[in-house]
């Protein structure tokens, strides 16, 4: 395993935003109670923060409320197998400006979900502060490079 350097974080970070763009989905851990629950997302990366947009009072929603921690992980399929993996700190947005920003920063059509635009009551946008992120190849298992919020 390869911890990131602070000179090479740039990099890095560009790595793992074209490695998820290929992976299209992710699986979202959040905890109810005691209990994990994972279901799939598509979040988008801007720089070093990944957005992802639920619907208001969703189960994520209410856990990430109750409980912040969250894991992330993106497989891309064969040939390349390349992991990713992000645990952090989700926020709920409450911000309409940021709301509306982010609206048009997320790579795909939100108005499938919130037809009603940025201002739909049920849009929620969730911000993860990453405090680690991983890239690697087949599972985890090859070129495993780590970054970690200092």
């Amino acid at each position: 395993m390869a911890r990131v350097s602070a000179s090479d974080q740039d990099r890095f970070f560009k790595d793992v935003e074209a490695a998820s763009q290929q992976a299209v989905w992710a699986a979202v851990a959040t905890v109810a109670g005691d209990a994990p629950r994972v279901r799939l997302v598509h979040p988008t990366w801007e720089g070093r923060v990944l957005w992802f947009a639920t619907g208001t009072g969703s189960p994520k929603h209410v856990q990430l409320e109750k409980n912040p921690q969250i894991d992330v992980q993106y497989q891309v399929a064969p040939p390349d197998f390349i992991h990713v993996l992000v645990r952090g700190a989700a926020t709920i947005v409450t911000d309409d400006a940021e709301k509306k920003r982010v609206w048009d920063v997320i790579d795909y059509d939100l108005a499938q979900f919130w037809p009603a635009g940025p201002d739909d009551p049920n849009y929620t946008l969730v911000r993860i502060e990453p405090t680690r992120v991983e890239l690697s190849k087949m599972f985890g298992s090859m070129d495993k490079q780590v970054w970690r919020a200092a």
